[in-house]
């Protein structure tokens, strides 16, 4: 086994001296080497006492703190019952065996949980502890995370972990991303680019502006969110945990029963008192309640060593029932790094007077077309130029340079301002038409490139049973369609505002709902406008690294590296969690149902009583460990 904690160190100690001492006793008991004068029950009853608390002293005072607060039906309080049935009807060895055995599968699910954890642990883990702060006379400041500022000069020393989302301004060299992305090769990063917290600086001194205060950083948004990922349960989880709630006083109150009624007609009263603790022992469902989340949680936790973090184990459950997949284009199935590739000026205008008034239009915009149309002019813009700026969500925007009102955007955006636009011929890439004082002045062709990935990542998908994949995009209906059949994509939907995508989710779930597909829907999206169908969605997936705050918030699964192909893995992941946990619900309640009969009349023992209860239990943890491989 792995590395143990001191807890679990302790525990395997007490569980191996019950063990031998167990043995001890039962072979001095076999062998009858016990002096006659003291071969009597309170003596056996006191040697098998040394083991039963060895082992199970904590299980008896946890039974008891439940009982005083009112919580009583639960596997300590069975276990404790009927061992101390077993004890009544002189049954000693039978009894303290239970309970070694017991803390044996008690022991095999804290190690089970621990494995598991670990893959989340090593996230927990990317929480910086200290911050370096360079202050305007030159010194360096060593304050907790909390303390920095927007704006704060950072100085990120090899090693160290960035504190808080930021842009390098001086230095570059390579960052370890592995803790939220699970990829091993480190990433180069030089002044102009931006850094997200969590990561380990390489072997170079970066000096980095704080761009957010840690609490809004992204850093504390994964915490937070692996945090609250255990408070959303699977429907499987959820049913496990109701069934254990009623099951265990039905067993309860059926053992009394069966310990009580029969000897009224039968006689034989130790009998039939052995008889039902052996019926205790099987039904204890701690195979059920410890493995079922376990399976899931583990399941999270693969997922989470492959930067994919998932807000809940209901969402798992989901992915592995995906029916249909609703994708963003821009960002999301191309790279969202656009580039000017022809600019066209209508008859007797000047083509570079074109892409300047475009320029400082899009002056200050973060949408990746107004970014590259300015990288494209490649000069300084001077700002007092422009006022008036507005922006037509979704439509393009509007300004006043030198005077002048420049429109820049969508075919219906200038149409709208009473402009003529003269016929023009379909282009591959997205159309940014400019006007100027109403009168139009050329097109702007920009355009962006599939991810490598994309294609193979659809066809994995409908492989998998996704039978529907619906791009749905702002851009024009040529871009739309040349990208949709690129990919892949069964569907498209183009020239589509941030509400249009909701109102086509809508129409999709509804569709759904109408001819009883009981599977889910699910949107990938990064941007700040895909938040309201990230939420509106069944599952909502956001591509983290480039993604928007509000897209990661509004999502139940956040990409952390914008790695198309971490979809089919995560279906896959989630589909293997689904299968083992039906395993062991299948397992666990077909051998305790035998069991449980061969009990009641008399054919198994408190040894089968072992093996239903922490035999099952053993093994369904060790299938659930499975999920740590996934």
């Amino acid at each position: 086994m792995g590395m143990l904690t001191e807890r679990q160190k302790r525990e395997l100690k007490e569980i191996v001296f019950a063990i031998i001492m167990l043995a001890v006793i039962m072979i001095s008991e076999k062998a009858g080497i016990m002096p006659k004068e003291i071969d009597r029950p309170v003596t056996w009853f006191l040697l098998y006492l040394i083991p039963y608390l060895a082992a199970g002293r904590d299980v008896v005072r946890r039974c008891f703190i439940g009982i005083r607060n009112g919580q009583v039906f639960d596997e300590c309080f069975l276990m404790t019952l009927a061992t101390v049935g077993a004890f009544v009807t002189q049954e000693f060895g039978e009894g303290a065996a239970v309970m070694i055995f017991y803390q044996v599968g008690e022991f095999f699910q804290s190690y089970a949980v621990g494995r598991s954890r670990s893959s989340i642990e090593a996230l927990l883990s990317i929480a910086p502890e200290y911050a370096n702060i360079i202050r305007d006379d030159g010194s360096i400041d060593t304050v907790d995370p909390d303390d920095v500022e927007e704006g704060d000069i950072l100085l990120i020393r090899p090693g160290d972990k960035i504190p808080v989302d930021g842009t390098v301004i001086d230095g570059e060299g390579l960052i370890n991303t592995s803790a939220l992305t699970g990829e091993s090769m480190p990433r180069r990063v030089e002044s102009g680019e931006k850094v997200i917290s969590g990561c380990i600086n390489g072997e170079a001194v970066l000096r980095v502006r704080a761009d957010k205060a840690y609490e809004d950083s992204t850093v504390m948004q994964i915490l937070e969110l692996v945090e609250n990922a255990a408070s959303k349960k699977s429907k499987t989880e959820s049913f496990i945990t109701r069934f254990a709630k009623y099951y265990t006083p039905v067993v309860v109150i059926a053992a009394a029963m069966l310990a009580f009624i029969p000897p009224i007609f039968a006689g034989n009263f130790m009998d039939w008192m052995l008889r039902a603790c052996t019926f205790l022992v099987i039904s204890c469902p701690c195979a059920l309640v410890i493995s079922v989340p376990l399976s899931f949680f583990g399941g999270i936790g693969a997922a989470s060593t492959r930067g994919i973090l998932v807000k809940g184990s209901n969402y798992l459950e989901m992915m592995a029932k995906l029916d249909t997949l609703v994708t963003d284009k821009t960002g999301t199935l191309t790279e969202g790094s656009f580039r000017v590739t022809a600019i066209e000026p209508a008859e007797g205008e000047n083509k570079d007077l074109v892409l300047e008034l475009a320029a400082y239009v899009e002056a200050g915009s973060t949408h990746p077309i107004g970014v590259s149309i300015c990288e494209a002019y490649g000069r300084e813009i001077d700002l007092s130029r422009v006022s008036n700026s507005q922006t037509m969500a979704g439509k393009g925007l509007c300004a006043v340079v030198d005077g002048e009102t420049v429109v820049v955007g969508k075919a219906e955006l200038l149409v709208s301002q009473g402009i003529n636009i003269p016929e023009l011929k379909a282009c591959e890439g997205t159309s940014c038409l400019v006007s100027r004082d109403g009168r139009y002045i050329g097109r702007i062709t920009v355009a962006d490139s599939v991810k490598a990935e994309a294609s193979d990542v659809i066809r994995e998908l409908k492989s998998l049973g996704t039978e529907r994949i619906v791009m749905l995009t702002g851009d024009a209906e040529a871009a739309a369609e040349r990208v949709a059949a690129a990919v892949g994509a069964t569907d498209y939907r183009a020239g589509l505002l941030p509400a249009d995508k909701v109102t086509e989710v809508e129409r999709l779930l509804e569709e759904k709902e109408r001819i009883g597909n009981r599977r889910f829907l699910a949107f990938v999206g990064d941007g700040i406008n895909d938040a309201p169908v990230l939420s509106r969605a069944d599952i909502g997936i956001a591509m983290g690294s480039l993604g928007s705050d509000a897209a990661i918030e509004a999502a139940d699964i956040v990409i952390m590296d914008d790695n198309l192909s971490r979809i089919p893995m995560v279906v896959r992941i989630a589909r293997k969690t689904v299968r083992i946990a039906g395993q062991n619900i299948a397992f666990a309640l077909l051998v305790k149902a035998v069991c449980l009969v061969l009990g009641a009349i008399g054919i198994a023992n408190m040894w089968a009583a072992v093996f239903a209860d922490v035999g099952v239990a053993v093994i369904c943890i060790l299938n659930s460990m499975r999920m740590l491989k996934a």
